[in-house]
């Protein structure tokens, strides 16, 4: 398999950001690590190993980039204000870096799909619905959508606005709602068995079919857990069949 790694000190975070690219052809996959972890996250737990006849055969190229949750939603010792402004600044990191980084190693036309597992799942379903314009699609795997359960009770404009079970319902700007209609890949997924929390992925289907965004929403068995080998069986399930 084809692995590089590249580095830009990022004006957006004034920190040094790694992405880990895996591949030389196909549409463009963007991780989003979990929790507080970082960029080769999803190689040392095998998920890219579990896509490597995929990305050999040049179906999928994978990018993966580090997270600043540890400094923001997941930093308990940060006042809620400092953790929702580095959320914002985040996602200014991904749509003015990370995408054109992506398109600069693919191309214009090149569909992008933002995908995460756990935290990964929100921070991908959030950069997805803010830019519709960007992304093609979003694979979101045993995720939660309501940062309100990070933000210790306080609540300020940037929570809103990075808390998609607040903020799709009230969406009503015709061109991102346009956008996010036509978009034929969104797709969420949960187990049903310990640690998961299929509640969060079914609320946000409901909301996005109460705002007429086809979504596609599968729950996994009870016998499937928050762990790797769940997520090294979704991915992989949801590529081969779905794109």
């Amino acid at each position: 398999m084809h692995r590089e790694v590249y580095n830009w000190y990022s004006p957006h975070l004034n920190e040094e950001m790694r992405v880990a690219v895996y591949g030389h052809w196909g549409f463009a996959l963007l991780l989003f690590p979990p929790d507080v972890s970082d960029y080769l996250e999803y190689e040392r737990h095998g998920l890219i190993g579990a896509l490597t006849t995929m990305i050999d055969a040049g179906k999928v190229k994978v990018f993966c980039i580090n997270s600043v949750s540890g400094e923001s939603w997941l930093n308990q010792e940060l006042p809620p204000v400092q953790r929702a402004m580095r959320q914002q600044q985040y996602n200014a990191y991904v749509t003015d870096e990370v995408v054109p980084f992506i398109v600069g190693q693919t191309s214009p036309e090149t569909m992008i799909i933002a995908a995460g597992v756990s935290f990964g799942a929100f921070l991908a379903a959030n950069a997805f619905f803010h830019r519709p314009d960007l992304f093609g699609g979003m694979i979101a795997m045993s995720g939660m959508y309501d940062i309100k359960l990070y933000a210790d009770g306080y609540y300020d404009g940037n929570c809103y606005f990075n808390n998609p079970v607040d903020y799709l319902p009230n969406l009503n700007d015709p061109a991102t709602l346009d956008q996010l209609r036509s978009r034929k890949h969104i797709y969420l997924l949960s187990g049903k068995g310990d640690e998961e929390t299929p509640e969060h992925s079914i609320q946000l289907a409901e909301i996005l079919g109460a705002k007429g965004i086809p979504c596609h929403l599968d729950l996994w068995g009870e016998d499937i857990r928050h762990d790797w080998p769940t997520w090294r069986a979704m991915l992989p399930h949801v590529l081969s069949t779905r794109l």
